[in-house]
């Protein structure tokens, strides 16, 4: 006999009574997908999708394509306009490689520009006249053809969300797939690349919420993968994410997260390791450094403050080095494991389940 209605016998998830089990396999939160919020909105970008490297000054480019920077700076000499139109230059690589995270690259920027504007640069015209249309000329999508001395995605919506801002908040998404989530500040002159998302927020209070396991844990259920990385997608990762009320005035928040964000700088310029060299002593089971134990004692503290801005003091915020993914031997032996410093799963189900339930009560409320 088939049984129709709702089931009504008992639920057991991972072993556990519960009185309903969604269609996240949660205990609670709801079944429909998470809601892009109209709050988030217009706060953050994917980068520049430059697609030429004629259009870079880059001295590390194995290829040879890029100009050498001594042409850069032999071009404005001859001529201090063409520092006009030739940018700074980063992308995910360098956000989490450099200790700093500086950049070596420039490129040259004639944002929306007509032909006609841009032809008052004559020396960078020539340059891509020569390294980028003959390339452009190739491509089937008749903007790139035709529009050939301009980036292929020119961000201008970026460009205008940066104007007045000193800095931005950066990390490695976009096209890019990141090992581990980390949120850098840079300044906002720079062109970011297509492998980084750009968030265009004055509030320092930003890097604590973004920083947050909660947030990760939150990225990771909701944003792609590529390998055995993280792909994030600000359209499913941020624009959907439910921040704490009050966030933007949260003295707390702001506190815990400047003492963090400067206790990590610092140690990577002492250390000589980026944010990925980083995170992979934080996250490994045998590194037991003091200068780590501080680092994992400061993100405890970070959780602790973010969770009492949700009003969310009940969950514990104590960590565990757990398996990502189980390795059959021969691919173990090969490489470390893939521990993280992170929480158990109930703890992790609980926080999504909370989060789902108030993207929806927040999608009412806006809708």
């Amino acid at each position: 006999m088939i049984h129709k209605g709702p089931y009504s016998g008992e639920k057991l998830l991972d072993g556990r009574a519960v009185d309903e089990i969604t269609a996240f396999l949660f205990h609670a939160g709801g079944y429909e997908n998470p809601h892009q919020l109209q709050a988030n909105a217009g706060m953050s970008f994917v980068g520049s999708y430059v697609l030429g490297m004629g259009f870079t000054f880059d001295d590390t480019d194995s290829k040879g394509v890029a100009n050498p920077l001594s042409e850069m700076d032999r071009l404005i000499a001859k001529d201090p306009r063409n520092a006009e139109r030739i940018c700074p230059y980063i992308g995910g690589s360098e956000v989490n490689s450099s200790p700093t995270q500086s950049h070596h690259r420039y490129v040259i920027n004639f944002g929306e520009m007509s032909e006609a504007e841009a032809r008052q640069w004559p020396d960078l015209m020539q340059i891509l006249e020569e390294k980028v249309k003959p390339e452009r000329d190739k491509q089937k999508r008749h903007h790139l053809r035709e529009r050939w001395w301009q980036h292929a995605e020119t961000r201008p919506a970026l460009f205008r969300a940066m104007e007045g801002l000193d800095r931005v908040l950066v990390c490695n998404g976009g096209t890019g797939a990141t090992k581990y989530l980390a949120f850098a500040r840079l300044t906002s002159t720079f062109v970011f690349s297509q492998t980084l998302c750009v968030f265009t927020i004055k509030n320092d209070s930003i890097f604590t919420l973004l920083q947050s396991r909660i947030h990760d844990v939150w990225a990771r259920f909701f944003g792609s993968s590529l390998g055995d990385g993280l792909r994030y997608n600000s359209s499913d990762c941020f624009e959907t994410f439910p921040f704490p009320k009050g966030w933007e005035n949260n003295e707390a928040l702001e506190k815990i997260g400047e003492a963090y964000y400067q206790y990590r700088a610092a140690l990577m310029v002492e250390t000589e390791k980026g944010l990925t060299q980083t995170y992979n002593r934080f996250h490994d089971p045998e590194e037991t450094s003091p200068d780590i134990l501080k680092l994992r004692a400061l993100h405890e503290e970070m959780d602790q403050a973010v969770l009492a801005a949700y009003g969310w003091s009940d969950i514990p915020t104590t960590c565990e080095f757990l398996l990502d993914y189980e390795e059959d031997d021969d691919e173990s032996s090969k490489r470390k494991k893939p521990y993280r410093y992170r929480w158990p799963e109930e703890v992790h189900d609980e926080v999504l389940a909370r989060l789902l339930a108030l993207n929806q009560e927040r999608h009412e409320q806006e809708t």
